[in-house]
């Protein structure tokens, strides 16, 4: 299921539950909303996951806070988290599970993307 949301433009809403191009798990949702409060005036403020050029294989992952998201983002709700993505990056994301981890390399967003073949070590590239 789908909603259309106007905000000077058309923004696309996903169902998290259904047809989510990005799976955000409640840990990855609980660290939005505290990291948001952090980074950003606005209370609504949102988590941009991009994909650049670049990185040791690749294509990176890039993580960014904004107060809105731009007329061509989709928004991925979990939660009290927003999540937008662009266009080209939606494509490179699709199917994606977005995850908040604590571990010895310590405490990151992490993707898991099944259509990286391969990725680095640390997690914050990747090739197709």
């Amino acid at each position: 299921m789908s909603l259309l949301g106007f905000f000077g433009g058309v923004i696309r809403f996903v169902n998290v539950m259904t047809d989510s191009p990005l799976i955000v798990t409640a840990s990855a949702a609980r660290r939005i909303v505290s990291a948001a409060k952090k980074h950003s005036k606005a209370s609504d403020a949102v988590l941009r996951v991009a994909v650049q050029g670049g990185g040791c294989q690749g294509f990176s992952y890039v993580f960014s806070f904004e107060d809105s998201p731009a007329e061509d983002d989709t928004v991925v709700q979990q939660d009290d988290a927003k999540v937008i993505v662009d266009p080209s990056s939606l494509e490179l994301l699709r199917g994606s599970r977005l995850d908040f981890v604590q571990d010895l390399m310590g405490a990151r967003f992490q993707i898991d993307n099944p259509q990286a073949t391969s990725s680095c070590g640390c997690g914050t590239s990747f090739s197709l």
